[in-house]
């Protein structure tokens, strides 16, 4: 239990800032696409402070502030240089000649490395990878991204075989972290649950980490304490559809700062 107490995960605003306005620089020559430029302006004003946080930014602090405090950071899913719904943006693509530019790769000269990848529909082999990838980088923070929820079933003999029960069958510990967008937002049956109740489940003595974070600044702090916590169990992020823009789920650099991770947030938070 006392391994499982929360430890400070809160990031300088300033800090916070710098790395924020790091992600916004594009080497000269570099055209970004049309779209994007008015996205890395709103970005700008985050740093700034003129703007809140969104879910993108908080999660885009929350891998920064771990790679340059020495802590690598591999993220692989279907889309996941872009994001499945257009809000990552990680990786950006030269608008005239396609190519790539990873502003999460030029924060600090001693930084530890940041590798976004797309990986291919074949979920059970990339998870099974990373998930061995996370037994020999418990420094690090190793996420799989489902391009929508339910696509973990394609991995589910991963799920049930390695990552929940290693610990118990084998006596080795993964942080790895699945990201399933969830919500059933009206895109039908294929896209519509990350299966919440098939994870719950899967509980038992402390086996799994699940959680439903609902603000940007508990789903910072949730990432970095996958990591800066000694104790390492498997985390599994219900990531939303509709709440990546909602203009009430935003956050402030000073909860980046001064909060941490909470179990459950009251009705009037």
């Amino acid at each position: 239990e006392d391994l499982a107490t929360n430890v400070p995960t809160g990031v300088q605003k300033e800090e916070l800032s710098e790395l924020l306005l790091k992600q916004t620089v594009v080497p000269e020559g570099f055209n970004v696409h049309p779209k994007l430029v008015r996205w890395l302006e709103h970005r700008r004003e985050m740093a700034q402070g003129k703007r809140p946080l969104d879910w993108s930014a908080a999660e885009s602090l929350a891998f920064a502030s771990l790679a340059v405090e020495g802590h690598p950071v591999r993220l692989s899913g279907q889309d996941s240089e872009r994001g499945t719904f257009s809000h990552r943006h990680s990786v950006l693509h030269d608008y005239e000649d396609g190519h790539s530019w990873c502003p999460l790769q030029h924060l600090s000269p001693d930084q530890s490395p940041v590798w976004i990848y797309n990986s291919p529909l074949s979920e059970a082999g990339v998870l099974g990878f990373d998930y061995g990838y996370s037994l020999d980088c418990p420094d690090g923070l190793v996420l799989w991204e489902a391009q929508f929820g339910d696509f973990c079933n394609a991995a589910q003999v991963i799920i049930d075989q390695f990552i929940i029960c290693g610990e118990g069958k084998w006596n080795r510990l993964s942080g790895i972290t699945l990201l399933l967008p969830h919500g059933f937002e009206g895109q039908g049956p294929e896209h519509s649950s990350a299966r919440l109740e098939r994870f719950l489940a899967l509980a038992a003595d402390y086996n799994i980490q699940i959680v439903n974070p609902t603000t940007p600044a508990q789903y910072f702090h949730v990432l970095r304490r996958q990591v800066l916590r000694k104790w390492r169990k498997p985390l599994i992020v219900m990531t939303p559809k509709g709440l990546l823009r909602h203009p009430s789920v935003i956050s402030s650099l000073e909860d980046l700062e001064n909060g941490q991770f909470y179990r459950v947030l009251p009705d009037e938070w």
